[in-house]
């Protein structure tokens, strides 16, 4: 029996593809503990994992509104973020992995903690990359102006300041680039398939490409239509009343049925009656509804992504972080969505009719879908963090 760890952050998107990976290692015997925030306490309890709160230790969510939405977009802020949330778990994460003596830790690529404590006790590790996976060749899709390169160039010296705040602590960090970015020799899980990850050919043979992990749909959705139209921006960056007007304007005399899901940001009031064929929410069963859609208006969260074309769903695309303009530069490579460039009800309306008019869209997704059913899946990842953890204890 193994002892496995396993660290996330405060994201459903990041919590969800392991949940399975964590039942398949419990019902093979292992034990598993796992620290995250008390939003995902359910969820994760729900596997029978050890739920270990980390809800005193973080620092994103102490953030205000205005400094959250730095998080991603400003690297010497968010490696600051990563470094306090590090520090401020040091203590209590060492002194438990001392107790527990686990046999690998398994960490999500942005719950650089995890990470961080396994380099610091000579711990094996794993990282769970719900992204898709970058080195030099992949990250080419990553489009970079210049304006965002010399605002790099600038923040280094606040980031190498933050590398020695973890240097004093014992940790043997050389640089930004060892806690947030795997080289090829880090054992890696990727919850997408060979086929859709970008330059798979340039990874090296620790990298399991298991494909995503969907989860069964807790609701029926009926379809009213014969063409159903989904609209979501995520779970997070969401307060986007105008976009969602153009979109409900886009559509509404189109003649599809609409479900569109705006968040707890957005008053549902907010956009007055409707027709009958539209229909706004807080919040849906994202997988029920997908099951039955012909077309997914997205942000392109990767999360969000796996699932629509893991049913086989099309995309239009609106990303709204550079990591959602690389996904839907792969997928716009690949054929399965359109780019949008502008947001406006003409650009969206003229996006979804091409969509619907050009059967190579829902083809090439459909392709997608096959090779994500293909993967190994949580039993693949299981294989994964199983195989490392034998290493490290050979018979």
């Amino acid at each position: 029996m193994s002892k496995i760890v396993f660290f996330c952050i405060p994201a459903h998107g990041h919590t969800n593809p392991t949940l399975g990976v964590v039942k398949e290692l419990i019902s093979r015997g292992h034990q598993v503990w796992y620290y995250s925030y008390n939003m995902l306490r359910d969820k994760i309890e729900s596997t029978g994992a050890t739920f270990v709160s980390c809800d005193d230790f973080d620092m994103e969510q102490k953030l205000s509104p205005k400094d959250g939405a730095r998080i991603g977009k400003d690297l010497a802020f968010s490696t600051k973020i990563l470094v306090d949330t590090t520090l401020a778990l040091d203590d209590k994460v060492c002194a438990d992995m001392e107790r527990l003596k686990p046999d690998c830790i398994v960490a999500d690529s942005m719950a650089v903690w995890g990470k961080a404590v396994a380099m610091k006790l000579g711990i094996p590790f794993v990282s769970s990359t719900t992204t898709f996976a970058f080195n030099q060749h992949s990250a080419k899709i990553m489009k970079q102006s210049f304006g965002d390169f010399l605002k790099m160039l600038l923040s280094m010296p606040k980031v190498t300041k933050q590398i020695k705040r973890l240097q004093q602590k014992g940790y043997p960090i050389k640089s930004v680039l060892d806690i947030i970015q795997n080289d090829e020799h880090t054992h890696t899980i990727v919850y997408t398939s060979a086929e859709f990850q970008p330059c798979c050919e340039t990874f090296s043979d620790k990298y399991a490409f298991v494909g995503p992990s969907i989860r069964p749909a807790s609701k029926t959705v009926e379809k009213s239509r014969s063409k159903l139209v989904y609209i979501s921006m995520g779970t997070v960056n969401n307060d986007m009343l105008p976009l969602y007007q153009n979109c409900l304007t886009a559509l509404s005399d189109a003649g599809y049925q609409v479900i569109m899901s705006v968040g707890s940001m957005v008053s549902v009031d907010s956009f007055g009656a409707l027709p009958e064929q539209i229909s706004v929410f807080p919040q849906v069963d994202q997988i029920a509804v997908l099951q039955q859609a012909d077309l997914f208006v997205s942000h392109c969260g990767m999360n969000s992504v796996n699932e629509s074309l893991y049913f086989g769903v099309p995309l239009l695309m609106l990303p709204q972080t550079p990591e959602q303009s690389g996904v839907a530069q792969r997928v716009a490579q690949l054929g399965a969505g359109i780019l949008l460039k502008k947001t406006d009800v003409r650009s969206i309306a003229q996006g979804v009719k091409t969509l619907f008019s050009d059967s190579s869209f829902r083809e090439n997704a459909h392709k997608i879908s096959v090779s994500f059913r293909e993967c190994s899946g949580a039993k693949g990842a299981a294989d994964k963090i199983l195989q490392v953890c034998e290493s490290a204890h050979p018979c």
